[in-house]
């Protein structure tokens, strides 16, 4: 594996696992229908269904994006949902997440270019 081939690996395992992260810890915690009913507060049709998608998707499509499977596929719906998540709470409270302000979207959009970038390298590859 040459070293670029490597350096991707990492950063796609990292993502990966912050991806299963938001998915473990709302199923874990009890957060999806909690997700699912404020999605429909917002508008969302079917909240409740589109919540435990979205954790499902993280769960289980974080362990075919450690695996190098469906990597592009998977890095456009990540990049879709967390856009979904700007727009709807992070936009509004700004960029920062901590310091200057709180619950901004800098991280959304890192992991948004990180998600792109990883999927396009991965086609590219191919």
């Amino acid at each position: 594996m040459g070293q670029d081939r490597k350096l991707w690996f990492v950063m796609r395992l990292s993502i990966a696992g912050i991806i299963a992260a938001h998915g473990w810890a709302r199923w874990f915690t009890g957060g999806v229908e909690p997700f699912g009913s404020w999605l429909l507060s917002q508008g969302v049709p079917l909240g409740l269904f589109v919540a435990w998608t979205i954790t499902a998707l993280e769960i289980v499509g974080s362990v075919a994006l450690a695996a190098g499977r469906y990597t592009f596929l998977l890095t456009l719906m990540f990049s879709a949902i967390y856009v979904v998540g700007i727009a709807l709470v992070h936009w509004k409270a700004g960029w920062f997440v901590v310091g200057l302000g709180r619950n901004g979207m800098e991280f959304s959009v890192l992991l948004i270019v990180s998600l792109l970038c990883v999927g396009l390298a991965h086609r590219r590859s191919r």
